[in-house]
């Protein structure tokens, strides 16, 4: 592997700006690195190696002539393939999807287009981010770099497994119930989910409005804060938006990195996201990093948030609900494949019905019908809306709790990454891996997962900080903390040794 690709995004971007390096050279690297693996990955849906080179070849221009570019310009990233790419296809992974090319730019997607980073595909998922390990994806599973007959965890299971194969230092992810997070925890990266609104959502497909959330993938905290800063901020064209600015997250990542400790912090252990159905090494490494965290001078605090015992249940009718809402746009006939009936009278519900049938998968079908059902006459108060007042309940745990600590943590996921088909056919057991992580997204505030460590078998385990709404700064120290006390557990990654004739 070129030891280029070994670096993070922030220092290849110091080392592009020193003229070290060409974007052209790193790009170039990182397309030959998925060549010689992705066949084994299946990372990404589609590449567009024309246009990164493009875009690399202008950053060394302009470099060259002396142009003040952005800091990160010419760092390669991915995409996940439900953020909509001018001129790129963007299928969610899905069939009714397949062959879409998209007339505009996501707002994320432009800002990235402007600041000039190559874009040089765009990454596997669960189809219309609907699932927890990426076997739910039209167009075949991803594999996880750690160990290929194991889940890379979903839905953004693609971007996890680019950013931990060395294929790409950056790459975007969505997270609707843990979709950055929990693919984070079993490869090894780091992933975080921004406060919601923080980052512009115009141009993500849609799964789940009051839920979905943009955040970065990555190796290092630095490096996501680094793309935060470049991604977030206010967005006009977005009615969920923030109005309000990116903090200095990078600056303040490198203070406590250097720094070592965070003075006067104050953390808090969730009783309830423990225990029962987590796996003993996932809970060994999570009390080994709190361990480490009172050594560094924080004040550790066990609380309870009661609530968070009914936060699965009701976010699988809210987020039914709202995908049953956002999917009927796919019907055969505004745009998407089209499948007309074979017997019988061509009519628009029996187009619907024939496209449907054949342009989702099962995961979708089941998650549209529970999502119908539930928002039907006689049934909506009793499902949807109990639901929606779990989430006030959360919502005010969440408040109470911030009012003693400065932070909440817990492991991000309750197990490494398990076998391919070990829970594909149970749904439930699958729903479960989302337990530690769908808190955050029914109350909006910002989560983030860091590597601690790997378990018996050699596999990731990662480490989950939650912080208020809006303080995503304060969720980005901590991080920088438990990095710099756990170690480079990304850069033990099996996929960094193997040889590219793999």
């Amino acid at each position: 592997m070129n030891d280029l690709l070994k670096k993070s995004a922030v220092e290849l971007a110091a080392m592009l700006r020193a003229g070290h390096i060409t974007s052209v050279e790193l790009t170039t690297a990182c397309l030959d690195r998925i060549d010689a693996l992705d066949g084994r990955i299946h990372a990404f849906l589609h590449l567009d190696r024309d246009g990164a080179l493009a875009t690399a070849a202008e950053v060394d221009r302009l470099r060259a002539a002396g142009e003040d570019l952005h800091p990160l310009a010419g760092v390669p990233i991915a995409v996940k393939d439900n953020m909509v790419t001018r001129g790129m296809p963007t299928t969610c992974a899905s069939k009714i999807l397949e062959g879409w090319l998209p007339p505009y730019d996501a707002t994320v997607i432009t800002k990235i287009k402007e600041a000039r980073l190559p874009i040089v595909g765009k990454t596997n998922m669960d189809e219309f981010a609907m699932g927890s390990s990426t076997e739910h994806s039209a167009y075949g599973p991803t594999r996880n770099p750690w160990d290929v007959d194991r889940i890379p965890g979903g839905s953004g299971g693609g971007s996890a497994a680019a950013v931990a194969a060395y294929m790409v230092p950056l790459a975007l992810g969505s997270d609707t119930g843990g979709s950055i997070r929990q693919p984070g925890s079993v490869t090894g990266t780091v992933g975080a989910k921004p406060t919601y609104g923080a980052v512009s959502r115009y141009g993500l497909v849609a799964m789940a409005s009051s839920l979905d959330q943009i955040g970065p993938v990555t190796r290092t905290v630095a490096d996501a804060a680094a793309l935060t800063e470049l991604i977030g901020g206010h967005d006009p064209l977005d009615s969920t938006s923030l109005p309000a600015p990116v903090p200095p997250l990078g600056e303040a990542v490198a203070k406590v990195a250097a720094d070592g400790v965070l003075a006067g912090l104050k953390v808090g252990v969730v009783k309830e996201l423990s225990g029962d159905g987590y796996q003993a090494e996932v809970l060994d490494a999570f009390t080994d990093t709190v361990e480490r965290l009172r050594r560094a001078g924080a004040e550790i605090v066990e609380v309870s948030c009661p609530s968070f015992d009914y936060a699965l249940a009701a976010y699988y009718l809210i987020m039914p609900a709202e995908v049953s809402s956002n999917l009927a746009r796919f019907d055969g006939i505004r745009y998407g494949i089209r499948v007309e009936p074979t017997e019988g009278p061509v009519t628009a519900e029996r187009v619907m019905a024939a496209t449907r049938e054949a342009g989702f998968g099962d995961e979708v079908k089941r998650r549209i019908i529970l999502g119908t059902h539930v928002l039907s006459a006689g049934y909506y108060d009793a499902y949807y809306g109990s639901a929606q007042k779990v989430r006030t309940l959360i919502q005010r745990d969440f408040d109470r709790v911030f009012g003693q600590v400065d932070v909440l943590v817990s492991p991000t996921a309750p197990t490494t990454a398990f076998a391919f088909g070990d829970k594909l056919d149970d749904p439930l057991a699958m729903y479960l891996n989302d337990i530690a992580t769908i808190p955050a997204n029914l109350a909006g505030v910002p989560a983030m997962s860091i590597p601690v460590g790997v378990d018996g078998q050699g596999l990731p385990i990662g480490f989950q900080v939650i912080a208020p709404a809006h303080a995503d700064l304060r969720m980005y120290e901590v991080a920088a903390l438990v990095e710099t006390l756990s170690g480079d557990v990304a850069g033990s990654c099996p996929a960094a040794n193997w040889e590219e004739a793999h």
